[in-house]
C-alpha cells in the first residue's frame, strides 16, 4: 500500500510541476486524437446520415459492415496500415510510417465507423416528420438533412465523443504505426505501457490520471451542452 501511495504522490508531483515527458506525451495524444476525430467526423457524420435516411439495395450489408468495423481490432488495423506504409508497401514513398500522421490515419479508420454508426442511430430515432416538413417549407434535400442533423445534434455529438474515446485510449495503432518515438510519436497510452514495463510506475500513473481527466472533461462538456 505504501508503494501505491508513494507512486501516487510522485505522479501528482509530476503533473503539478508540468514534467516535460508527461507534457510531450499528452500533447502528442491530444494532437493526433483531435485531428483524427475531426477527420472521422467529416466522413462519418455524412455517411451515417446518408445510411440512416436513404433506402437503397445493400443497405443491410452496409449496416452490418459498420457494426463489424466498430469492433475492428486495433492491431489488425495497425498491421494492415503498417504493410501499406512500410518501405516495401504501395504507400511507402510517402514516408508516413513512424510519424504522427500514420497514427492519425489509423485512428480515423478506427473511429469513423463508430461516428457513422451512432449517427445512423441518431437519425433513425429522429421524428420522421422533420425532413418532409423542411422540404415542404422550401428546403432542398441537403438543407433538410442539415436541419435534421441540428435536431439530433446531441446524438451526433455523442457519436463524436464515442469516437474520440476510442482513439484517445488506443494503444495498438499508436505503437505499430508511430513507433513510440520519444518526443515525437509517444502518446499517453504507449508511454504508460513502456514506462510501467520499465518499472516507472509513478510516471505511468501520472499519465493515467491525465488520461482519465481528459475523458472526464469531454463527458462533462457533452453533459453541459445537453443541459442547455
Amino acid at each position: 500500500m505504501d508503494y501505491i501511495l508513494t507512486s501516487l504522490g510522485n505522479a501528482l508531483g509530476m503533473i503539478i510541476h508540468l514534467n516535460r515527458e508527461v507534457l510531450n506525451a499528452v500533447g502528442t495524444s491530444l494532437y493526433t486524437s483531435l485531428t483524427a476525430i475531426v477527420l472521422a467526423s467529416l466522413s462519418g457524420v455524412p455517411c451515417g446520415a446518408a445510411v440512416g435516411l436513404l433506402r437503397f439495395p445493400g443497405r443491410r450489408v452496409v449496416l452490418t459492415l459498420l457494426n463489424t468495423l466498430m469492433a475492428l481490432p486495433t492491431v489488425v488495423v495497425g498491421l494492415v496500415l503498417f504493410g501499406l506504409f512500410s518501405r516495401q508497401g504501395p504507400l511507402g514513398p510517402l514516408g508516413l510510417l513512424f510519424t504522427p500522421w500514420a497514427m492519425i490515419v489509423g485512428q480515423v479508420v478506427l473511429s469513423a465507423p463508430i461516428v457513422a454508426n451512432y449517427t445512423v442511430a441518431a437519425v433513425a430515432g429522429a421524428d420522421p416528420r422533420i425532413l418532409p416538413t423542411a422540404q415542404t417549407l422550401g428546403a432542398g434535400r441537403l438543407r433538410g438533412t442539415w436541419q435534421l442533423l441540428l435536431e439530433v445534434r446531441f446524438g451526433v455529438m455523442a457519436a463524436i465523443v464515442a469516437g474520440f474515446g476510442r482513439v484517445i485510449a488506443e494503444v495498438g495503432v499508436a505503437m505499430m504505426l508511430g513507433g513510440n518515438i520519444r518526443g515525437y510519436t509517444r502518446t499517453m497510452t504507449t508511454a504508460i505501457a513502456l514506462e510501467t514495463s520499465k518499472g516507472e510506475f509513478a510516471f505511468g500513473l501520472a499519465l493515467g490520471i491525465v488520461l482519465l481527466s481528459v475523458a472526464l472533461f469531454v463527458n462533462l462538456f457533452l453533459h453541459l451542452l445537453q443541459q442547455r
